[in-house]
């Protein structure tokens, strides 16, 4: 008698079939861009993130509902919004630990940040931005804040270029031909001329620096880390407000940034 269709030891649903399965993947990629858009806004009230994603606020409750039974969002009953939970974060943390990057890097930035007094940042290449993923904070009042996990363009970050300024000709023209240099401030450089010509004076120099590029007011000194192989990992930097971080400060600045990136990449294998 041939085997039952059905049976669970063929490895496979009963409704294998059933077309309603492609709604679960679906439901799925919904959960993921209500998590998404929690983390860009911060948090949001039910009406209002169903307004910003253009869904209904029963469908996007019942998402919400499900991540929060998995601690992936939390609901504050005061304020009647929803945020990312913390189990968000323990998922987010296994990226963290597919590398010894950011656990090798922590003592560096503490060490920079407290040379400098200013925020120390690491941050590594994902797609055509920026991801950081660990910080040591001022103790200052004023200062540059970009948490784990933030986002930034290449072309107007001083990670960024710092990274850019490593990548063959042939990677950077294809990168420059497919990616509009989006205007943050009037010191952005949104034309592919200038950015090369900066990127040739980061190489000359060895660091990048953010001239109020991305956020009026605020400057960056960055310099990219490297490995064993040679092959760029990610980019360390101090951050903070132009009224500290002045023109004069670049140089004293960008020799704490290029000594830490230098140690750090010795630590990651890279030969002095």
């Amino acid at each position: 008698m041939p085997a039952d269709d059905s049976s669970p030891r063929r490895g496979r649903p009963r409704a294998f079939h059933d077309k309603t399965a492609q709604n679960t993947v679906k439901s799925l990629d919904r959960a993921v861009q209500v998590l998404e858009t929690l983390a860009r806004l911060g948090s949001a009230t039910l009406s209002g993130l169903a307004a910003e994603m253009g869904e209904s606020p029963a469908t996007l409750y019942r998402v919400l509902v499900t991540l929060q039974a998995r601690r992936l969002t939390d609901f504050d009953e005061a304020a009647q919004t929803w945020a990312i939970g913390a189990g968000a974060f323990l998922i987010g943390a296994a990226f963290l630990r597919r590398t010894s990057l950011v656990e090798t890097a922590r003592p560096t930035l503490r060490a920079l940040m407290e040379a400098t007094g200013e925020t120390a940042n690491l941050g590594i290449e994902r797609g055509d931005q920026v991801l950081f993923v660990a910080q040591a904070e001022t103790h200052a009042t004023i200062r540059a804040f970009f948490p784990p996990g933030s986002l930034s363009p290449l072309h107007a970050s001083g990670i960024g270029k710092a990274l850019l300024a490593r990548w063959s000709e042939d990677r950077l023209a294809r990168y420059l031909a497919r990616t509009p240099l989006t205007p943050f401030t009037p010191h952005t450089l949104v034309k592919p001329e200038a950015l090369a010509a900066n990127l040739e004076t980061i190489r000359s120099r060895g660091y990048s620096v953010d001239a109020e590029e991305k956020n009026t007011g605020m400057r960056c000194i960055a310099a990219a880390v490297t490995n064993a192989l040679g092959e760029t990992v990610g980019g360390i930097s101090v951050s903070g407000p132009t009224s500290r971080v002045d023109v004069a400060s670049i140089p004293a600045l960008a020799g704490h940034v290029t000594r830490a990136a230098a140690e750090l990449s010795r630590a990651m294998g890279a030969q002095a």
